[in-house]
């Protein structure tokens, strides 16, 4: 089996944000607001993801069921990043004084495959 070298390959940093489905800021869905706020900084890309179970800092256990409201999930929003991109989300999140969860680790980026310059 031989190596197939990476079309581009660099440092960055996976950057995740946890909420609840109906956490807002200033009317808007927090989740959108932190997306939204991304793509005006023309950064790279973000996903949401809603969890199917989970638990906070506060113990409470929330389930989807059909019970269960959908707004007490939890969510996750990330981002694969440049440092200095992350740091900028991250300001950003301060300045508008919104109240979050965060978590931040190292990673190595790379794309595979062609880059469309042939």
């Amino acid at each position: 089996m031989s190596a197939h070298p990476e079309t581009m390959h660099l440092e960055g940093v996976h950057l995740r944000f946890f909420m609840h489905a109906n956490a807002r800021h200033k009317g808007k869905l927090l989740y959108e607001w932190l997306l939204e706020k991304a793509r005006h900084e023309k950064l790279a890309g973000g996903s949401a993801f809603r969890a199917i179970a989970g638990f906070g800092r506060h113990g409470v256990l929330h389930e989807e069921a059909f019970f269960e409201l959908a707004g007490d999930l939890p969510v996750r929003v990330e981002f694969v990043l440049r440092e200095e991109e992350a740091e900028r989300m991250l300001d950003i999140v301060r300045e508008a004084g919104v109240e979050l969860v965060y978590a931040s680790s190292p990673i190595h980026i790379g794309v595979l495959g062609k880059t469309g310059k042939d």
